[in-house]
């Protein structure tokens, strides 16, 4: 693979500017095509959920892609032939919205352009406007193939639906109904439960008397104005309390109808009076209860939710009916109790919040039954994996209890039904290849935007064409979403995939994420303030940083929990990366040249020309890799960067770069910029433009880190003795180094001191390093020493503060402190131990208040340890 940076140096600038390198090296990775599948590798393949045309990246986009990218750029450089393919939904509720909003600002409406002309608006729209998000996606660093992008309204894309919405015709599984729906009063269209949001509202809950003296019977409603349309009181058949009514007749006030007490066991006895309203034309319920005892469904709202029901209340809005109904059943002495306010679950469009109304309406419907079914199957025979496995509980609860779907939408953008009526009632469904029957009417709805984007796995590889891509990458491999649509979009893929492909699965393994929260487990809000804006976070701290931050805390099926100040933090990540590179290469670090083989000792416990510090972290490099491997393969994305920020921080910059500076070697140089090289290959995927501009720097004839060969541990280098020895330094530098903080010793200021134990420690051949990183001198003429520190393993230290230390002023500030954390556990073990606040508080409160204590009694410990030391 060609070289695809422009940057061919190995001079790096003294800080790292995201902005100076990320646009140039996403433009060449581009132009280079290293985001195309090439060679004759063992496909892997991720279709992108598409986002909506007229989306922009958020938090949650921001995460999903960053496990994607991070999944994809992995097995390309196993050698994997890699397809991520990208593109867009149509949304067709949300576009028709921002078109119409904008013919509103002309003073006109769709209607006054008509469809045809509506259509082409929209379109136009879509070039100028729409797809933003594609170019956010390329600041976030997405390697996918822009080669293929797709778009559900695609020419291509549409030959799909359109034939399978002929085959599930053909094959009894779409079919035509009266059914209760979700209706939205402004958007004018069907909605699927998906575009329904439910929140907690205010409203009330009103008790009604229906009849008179022993035949009367009290229901209570939230929505009292649909009493106009009721058709029926319904009771348990086993409530002894109105048994003697069931069969018998009570008059609907307000309308002089009678309506007959039927017994339905889908009533609870327990909730309210055990009575319930029955309304088969405006709740979905009571729909069914009017078809198993054949009632009448009268529609009393328009699809304005305007009461249209014959009377004093006809042509009201149902916000203006509900208080008139309440009124004139006060005054005739109807009202048995009100109760406001009474919070309930309410629906709303999700498009623009207004309250959705339940309306029995004429609409097409899938017949779920069979495709569910074998959407269950597919798991439970192990086609499909579900990672976390926990969580194929929540799929088989959805699949296993599907309803029909809708599938019509009262909108003029997008697929448009495809049947045909003729002068006589007659109904032909036109196939993508066939022509409908001269004179005939076409179906004005088109269908809702999931139907096309369920179909995404394989529409987008040509289906229904055979083509080389369908072949070769699908099933997919992977699908990466968030577990709040597992129910709503992964089960339509995995019904249409099923059914369209003869049973093959759309993807292997199902990879769900949580939601983004913010640091305290918090879901983000506006309400709140603590929404994050990726794009502000790439602007300011960088893609890398953005990214790392969204992985570090991604868990199989768990909420991801950030906050602007670790955001910061990876910057920092980014920018320590930056330093021990740019060190490396002044001080000579290369990757040219073997590394010095393994001895042939039984034990492996030498390499030949290498000193125990370099076969330490070549040791632990090993570890590391293998350890970061395994979390990637089991999706455990946050312990992967987890295990690479501390490997990389603390063993690579913080100890080994310090422990090689006295005298570095041409071995050590050779060491130093495998190792780095090999680390910046394992954080590659997460973290893609700072690995690619220091990589090329460090290594210029590699070509790109994209295509580079992802690290395989070689466990030859594992290396026990060397990781013991290093440990033992380890400790008898932080312990002097902690004693050095607590004493308030300016970090340059030496001491002398008397180092014993070494030899049994087998730390004698470092005791230079030790003096060196500790900043210890040797005990000359007149030491005394004022302090000892005893460190595991038989070391002890043994220095002379005088003229450093102020013991008295010491001692007082270390009292000082100690109170302080006594105070403080006392206060973490006071909220602890009270169960009430335990059971009440937040999960991520009680865990931190846990954390806190832990910290206290630490400082405690480490107070207590420096006041014996003196």
């Amino acid at each position: 693979m060609t070289d695809t940076s422009t940057t061919q140096r190995r001079e790096l600038s003294a800080q790292y500017q995201p902005a100076d390198v990320e646009q140039r090296l996403y433009e060449g990775w581009v132009e280079a095509g290293v985001f195309t599948p090439n060679g004759e590798g063992e496909p892997f393949s991720i279709v992108i959920p598409p986002p909506n045309v007229t989306g922009s990246l958020h938090v949650g986009h921001a995460l999903d892609h960053t496990i994607q990218d991070t999944l994809i750029r992995r097995r390309r450089m196993q050698g994997y032939a890699t397809l991520w393919l990208p593109g867009m939904d149509h949304a067709g509720i949300a576009t028709q919205n921002v078109v119409e909003r904008q013919l509103a600002g002309e003073g006109l409406s769709r209607h006054d352009l008509g469809r045809e002309k509506f259509v082409e608006r929209v379109w136009q729209w879509k070039g100028e406007s729409g797809g933003k998000i594609l170019g956010q996606m390329k600041r976030l660093g997405d390697s996918v193939d822009w080669s293929r992008e797709r778009f559900t309204m695609d020419e291509r894309l549409s030959r799909s639906v359109l034939t399978v919405f002929k085959k599930m015709f053909d094959d009894g599984l779409i079919y035509r109904a009266n059914r209760i729906i979700n209706w939205c009063p402004r958007c004018l269209t069907a909605l699927s439960d998906i575009e329904v949001e439910h929140t907690d509202d205010d409203g009330e809950l009103v008790s009604i008397r229906y009849g008179d003296g022993d035949d009367s019977i009290v229901v209570a409603t939230t929505r009292a104005e649909t009493m106009l349309g009721d058709t029926a009181v319904a009771v348990h058949p086993d409530d002894e309390r109105y048994r003697h009514l069931v069969g018998k007749t009570v008059e609907l006030p307000l309308t002089g109808r009678r309506i007959p007490i039927v017994a339905d066991e889908h009533v609870d006895p327990k909730f309210g009076s055990g009575a319930v309203k029955v309304t088969p034309a405006h709740d979905p319920n009571d729909f069914e209860i009017g078809q198993r005892h054949q009632l009448s469904s009268i529609t009393i709202m328009d699809e304005r939710a305007v009461i249209t029901a014959p009377g004093p209340f006809e042509g009201l809005d149902r916000y203006e009916a509900r208080p008139a109904v309440v009124a004139a059943l006060r005054e005739q002495g109807r009202i048995v109790a009100e109760k406001r306010p009474y919070v309930h679950a309410v629906g709303h469009c999700s498009r623009c919040s207004t309250t959705v109304e339940p309306r029995l309406s004429l609409q097409w419907f899938v017949n779920t039954g069979p495709l569910a079914k074998a959407a269950g199957d597919a798991v439970r025979d192990g086609r499909t994996r579900i990672e976390p496995p926990e969580l194929a509980k929540r799929y088989f609860a959805w699949v296993d209890n599907m309803h029909d779907w809708c599938i019509s939408r009262q909108l003029w953008w997008g697929h448009r039904i495809p049947v045909w009526y003729g002068p006589d009632g007659e109904v032909v469904c036109v196939g993508p290849d066939e022509e409908a029957p001269d004179g005939w009417t076409q179906d004005p709805d088109v269908l809702d935007t999931w139907f096309s984007s369920g179909l995404w796995p394989f529409s987008t590889l040509g289906w229904p064409e055979q083509t080389d891509d369908l072949k070769r990458f699908y099933p997919t491999s992977v699908l990466v979403t968030g577990y709040d649509i597992l129910f709503f979009w992964v089960a339509r893929m995995m019904m249409f995939g099923l059914y369209a492909m003869d049973g093959k699965q759309p993807f292997d393994v199902v990879a769900l994420h949580g939601m983004v929260r913010d640091q305290y487990g918090k879901k983000m809000s506006k309400s709140f303030g603590n929404v994050v804006d990726p794009l502000d976070w790439i602007e300011r701290f960088g893609a890398d940083a953005t990214r790392f931050t969204l992985a570090r805390g991604a868990n199989p099926g768990a909420d991801v929990p950030v906050s602007e100040e670790w955001c910061q933090g990876s910057r920092n990540f980014c920018n320590k990366l930056w330093n021990a590179t740019r060190f490396a290469l002044i001080n000579g670090a290369t990757v040219e040249g073997d590394l010095p083989s393994v001895a042939s000792l039984g034990d492996k416990s030498t390499v030949s020309g290498l000193n125990t510090v370099d076969r330490w972290i070549l040791s632990r490099l090993q570890t590391v890799t293998k350890q970061v491997d395994d979390y990637f393969e089991r999706f455990e994305f946050a312990k992967a960067c987890d295990t690479l920020y501390h490997f990389a921080w603390d063993d690579v910059c913080d100890w080994y770069v310090e422990l090689s500076k006295p005298g570095m070697s041409d071995t050590t140089r050779r060491v130093l910029g495998h190792v780095l090289d090999t680390l910046l290959r394992l954080l590659h995927p997460v973290i893609p433009f700072v690995t690619e501009e220091l990589r090329t720097a460090l290594n210029p004839g590699g070509g790109s880190i994209v295509v580079a060969a992802w690290p395989q541990a070689d466990t030859s280098f594992h290396d026990a003795t060397a990781e013991a020895e290093l440990e033992a330094l380890q400790r008898v530098v932080t312990e002097v180094r902690r004693f050095r903080a607590d004493q308030g010793l300016k970090p340059g200021q030496r001491v002398a001191a008397r180092l014993d134990g070494l030899a049994a420690a087998g730390l004698a051949p470092h005791e230079s390093l030790i003096r060196s990183l500790a900043r210890l001198d040797d005990a000359g003429e007149g030491f005394a020493a004022t302090a000892t520190l005893a460190v595991a393993g038989g070391v002890t230290v043994a220095l002379d503060t005088r003229g450093s230390i102020d013991v008295a002023a010491e001692r007082a500030r270390l009292a000082k402190d100690l109170a302080a954390a006594e105070k403080e556990v006392a206060q973490c073990r006071g909220k602890l131990g009270n169960a009430a606040f335990v059971e009440k508080a937040p999960a991520a409160v009680v865990a931190k208040i846990k954390d806190r204590l832990a910290a206290a009694e630490g400082d405690i410990a480490r107070i207590n340890a420096a006041l014996a030391a003196l």
